[in-house]
């Protein structure tokens, strides 16, 4: 059986992450233009460790009420920046189906890394943790925006008061024309560019994309 060529290259993208230094590989998305890949799962309890306390530390003045992250990749950022606060209550917004999330509340995103459409899902029970609250809205990265802006709208229909946005990476620019006034929330630690292949196939930053 033949195996399909990967589109992770050998290149990657170090960043510095309020200090801590991380070498992200750089994915292919389409032939022309790739992304350095995060998979805040994969870099350790440290990492989450580290990124939840400096992301804290950053929104310990906007007095949170309640975290609100969405899965997959935002629930340990959500976690650690709660623990980080000295908070206990955290809000994760699905993405899958589940049995207990037939009357969510629902919106529909689009993701750079992933294919299609998919759709977060507020259970309503959890609608009173976060009716009349401060919240704080925190993920891994924004690149698109799509994701982030659909977080806050469904923390706004549930009543919430969207006084921050926390997160680890923001990629190049798009996010900044999706997300509108809201893009003025945003708190990040580190900043990614995009990339184009060069004549020689190697990955080049995109200089747009640049902060």
């Amino acid at each position: 059986m033949t195996t399909p060529p990967s589109n992770v290259s050998d290149q990657t993208w170090t960043v510095d992450v309020a200090g801590l230094s991380v070498d992200l590989p750089i994915v292919a998305i389409k032939p022309d233009f790739a992304i350095s890949l995060m998979m805040v799962i994969d870099l350790g309890v440290e990492f989450i460790s580290h990124v939840g306390a400096e992301l804290a530390r950053k929104l310990a003045p906007l007095k949170p009420d309640v975290i609100v992250g969405a899965a997959t990749l935002g629930i340990p950022v959500a976690i650690e920046v709660t623990r980080a606060l000295g908070l206990d209550k955290y809000v994760i917004l699905q993405k899958s189906p589940k049995i207990h999330l037939g009357d969510a509340l629902t919106q529909t995103i689009a993701s750079i890394t992933s294919t299609g459409d998919q759709r977060l899902l507020l259970d309503r029970r959890a609608v009173p943790l976060l009716a009349g609250k401060r919240v704080v809205v925190v993920d891994d990265v924004v690149a698109s925006g799509s994701s982030l802006k659909g977080s806050l709208e469904l923390v706004r229909a549930a009543g919430g008061d969207v006084v921050g946005v926390g997160v680890i990476l923001t990629e190049a620019r798009d996010w900044r024309e999706t997300l509108g006034p809201d893009a003025d929330l945003i708190h990040s630690l580190a900043h990614i560019p995009q990339f184009t292949r060069t004549e020689d196939g190697l990955w080049t930053p995109i200089a747009a994309t640049f902060l």
